[in-house]
This record gives structure tokens, sequence and C-alpha cells, in this order.
């Protein structure tokens, strides 16, 4: 099975498991997730960002202090600016965290019903699945020398036609060579995986 379908899989299941939405923030470093996946109401999504709520959620508070999980009930983080109260008011009125991983690449869910608490079955389900998520997620240590040679060259400019003249091989096995790298780290487009590798400081 492929990282992606294991991913689809791996969140079908966790939204089957949050009536009202979710949250996963994949391996978060410098403040910003690897990968994101939400499926929160739109109308509590427009209201989070308006509110700039991230920088004082305490669920992320209690995200990056703590590992394991816990009901949104129990998280024993003060909430001055009443950011549950208000996601209770888009029928986020019951959830779960789960947070897992190094400090350095945390990763953060959420999982939210309007109905009644979760069941300690299904907490452990979802933490399950989060720490599958996690892990499927890892970032790559390294990449190939081919790899890092042909995301190099498209960073510092050339084109496609260029960049495999300079090394010397077809255009095909240039794209064949980025591919793999944009699967490797888990990105959509060559600029994104780009990215990730000099954040990874692997470029």
């Amino acid at each position: 099975m492929s990282i992606k379908l294991g991913i689809e899989l791996d969140l079908h299941e966790l939204g089957l498991l949050s009536p009202t939405g979710y949250y996963i923030g994949l391996h978060i470093r410098f403040a910003a997730p690897l990968l994101d996946y939400q499926t929160y109401p739109q109308e509590w999504k427009d209201r989070y960002t308006e509110q700039a709520y991230a920088l004082r959620d305490p669920l992320l508070a209690w995200g990056f202090g703590m590992t394991g999980a816990t009901r949104w009930s129990e998280i024993g983080i003060p909430d001055p600016f009443g950011i549950l109260d208000d996601a209770a008011r888009f029928g986020l009125n019951y959830g779960v965290a789960v947070s897992c991983g190094e400090i350095s690449s945390r990763t953060i869910a959420g999982a939210a019903r309007s109905d009644r608490e979760f069941t300690d079955d299904e907490i452990s389900a979802i933490q399950t699945i989060v720490l599958r998520l996690h892990d499927t997620t890892t970032p790559p240590d390294s990449l190939t020398k081919a790899q890092i040679e042909a995301l190099g060259h498209i960073a510092a400019g050339d084109r496609h036609t260029a960049a495999a003249a300079k090394l010397g091989i077809s255009e095909s096995a240039l794209k064949a060579r980025l591919t793999a790298a944009r699967q490797k780290l888990m990105a959509r487009t060559t600029a994104e995986a780009i990215q990730r590798a000099k954040d990874y400081r692997l470029l």
C-alpha cells in the first residue's frame, strides 16, 4: 500500500470517529506543520482564523507541553479567551486532544463531536490513528545524491532542459528524480519539495 493511500485510509477512519470534525498538524516545526488536515465546520475555521486563536489556543498549549491523549474538558490549561466555549457554539461541544513526537517535530490533533464525551475506547482508537500518521509522515533523514542535485539545479533557477543538460541526463530522468524527491518529502510540487528539503537541512 502506498503512503498516500495509507494516509487517506487513516484520515477516513479518523473522520468516522470525529462526527463534528478533526484537525491534525503533523510534525510541527518552526511553528508550522509538515502536513495538516482538518474537517471542522468552515464557519469555525473562519472564526478561528479571524480571532487569531492559534496564538492563544489552550489545546495547542497542552499539545506542546504534554504528550498523550485527553478530553478537552480535562486538559487543565486556562482558557481566558473562552476559545473552547466559542468552539461549542459551532457544534464542537466535546473533544479529545492528542499529542506525540519530539518537541522539535511534534504532532498535535483534535477531534470533536457535539453530542457527548468521547469514550475511552474511542480516545484510544483516535490516538492509535494519530500515532500511525505521525510515524507514516516522519520526514526523511536524507535524500539521494541524484535527488539533491536535481532539486539543487531547479532551486538555482534552471529549467528542466538546462538542469538535465548540466547533469548529463535526459529530461525524463531528471523528472523521475524530482518525482522521487517529491514523494520522499511528501510534497505536492517541486517548489514545495525544495522548501522542505531546505527546512530539513537536506539541501
